[in-house]
């Protein structure tokens, strides 16, 4: 396993299966905050502290049992490219946070980049693990398999009365951030999403953009995840959210049905359209990528496009940013120069996946 695997396959293993619910769910994810007793936290820790911080994980992981989840490549942060930061951040593999880490960051990555362990990001260490579809609960069971293992050599810091600590409060009691990642376009085309957030929001759930907290929410696609930490159960939260996402998906689903039925034309020329672009543009921008990306998954899911699979277009909603498109190119790019280069990378995967599966 290699730094280039991790960067030049826009696909991550994980996400070339199907979960349930995988035509609106995109992922589930589950990220364990933890830090360090006797250790200050990284807002405050000196670089000697960092320094020890990472031995001693690097030490616990290479040494003792995570054969069941195979070998995990240790990367320092530190010693990657300003680009090669970016496209791991694109790939879901680290958070932008530890990617503007200016030392003593690190991660541990595992070869179908489902588990992701970061060192000194905002706390010593955040356990992430991805799964495809709405698999949460089992992406909560495997998180907190490798959280025992890491405890059982590790001493945490905890509180009997708090719970875990952690660097910021509202992560404080489990330490849990679990979220979805889901597919919407009905539910915006039907300007539903304006009732919907508040209402998510009063059952202590959050909704973000697609790299989550400050991101932008490309292509109609959303987070959802918890805010409370304190005062529950990881299976309380995690059931929470199962159950709101339950209700989300139903909506999307009710939504599509009825642009089907009472816009069908229309909803089948935005489709076309869209696709249209993709397929002949020479010059694209992100956000237009992304919103028509969002079309010709809609099309696939209602069954108006039969010769695309969904994975193409996950693929190609991580290969079309600028970081992966920079990388595909083999340095940097110009804003402009990066638009050509999206529109010509579409075009060329479009024409690929039409002639494997003899499409028109």
């Amino acid at each position: 396993m290699s730094l280039e695997k991790f960067l030049n396959q826009a696909l991550s293993s994980w996400m070339s299966s199907e979960g349930p619910d995988s035509d609106i769910i995109l992922s589930s994810r589950i990220r364990l905050a933890r830090n360090l007793r006797n250790y200050k936290f990284p807002t405050l820790f000196s670089n000697e502290e960092a320094r020890e911080i990472i031995h001693k994980i690097n030490e616990t992981i290479q040494v003792h049992a995570f054969r069941d989840y195979g070998a995990l490549e240790f990367l320092e942060i530190d010693g990657l490219k300003d680009l090669q930061k970016r496209v791991l951040v694109e790939k879901y593999l680290i958070s932008p946070r530890l990617a503007e880490q200016a030392t003593h960051g690190a991660v541990f990555l595992s070869e179908k980049e489902d588990v992701s362990v970061m060192i000194n990001e905002e706390d010593h260490i955040r356990i992430q693990c991805l799964y495809p579809g709405l698999q949460i609960m089992e992406a909560l069971e495997r998180a907190s398999k490798i959280d025992d293992l890491l405890e059982e050599h590790v001493d945490y810091a905890f509180d009997e009365q708090f719970g875990y600590l952690t660097t910021c409060p509202t992560n404080v009691g489990t330490g849990l951030r679990a979220s979805v990642m889901v597919h919407l376009p009905a539910l915006i085309l039907t300007r539903q999403m304006n009732q919907i957030i508040p209402a998510i929001n009063q059952l202590g759930l959050v909704v973000r953009g697609i790299y989550g907290e400050g991101s932008e929410a490309l292509g109609n696609i959303f987070q959802i995840s918890n805010q409370i930490t304190l005062g529950k159960s990881e299976e309380d939260i995690v059931g929470d959210l199962i159950g709101v996402v339950h209700q989300i998906v139903a909506q999307e689903r009710a939504a599509r049905e009825a642009l089907v039925k009472t816009s069908n034309i229309q909803l089948e020329d935005k489709v076309f359209r869209s696709y249209g672009i993709l397929a002949n543009c020479r010059i694209i921008e992100t956000k237009e990528a992304a919103e028509c990306l969002s079309d010709v998954r809609l099309g696939i899911d209602t069954g108006y496009i039969t010769h695309l699979s969904r994975n193409i277009l996950n693929e190609l909603m991580i290969l079309t940013q600028p970081g992966f498109l920079q990388q595909y190119a083999g340095g940097p790019l110009r804003p402009v120069e990066r638009d050509i280069k999206r529109a010509a990378l579409i075009r060329e995967r479009l024409k690929l996946e039409e002639k494997r599966t003899g499409g028109d």
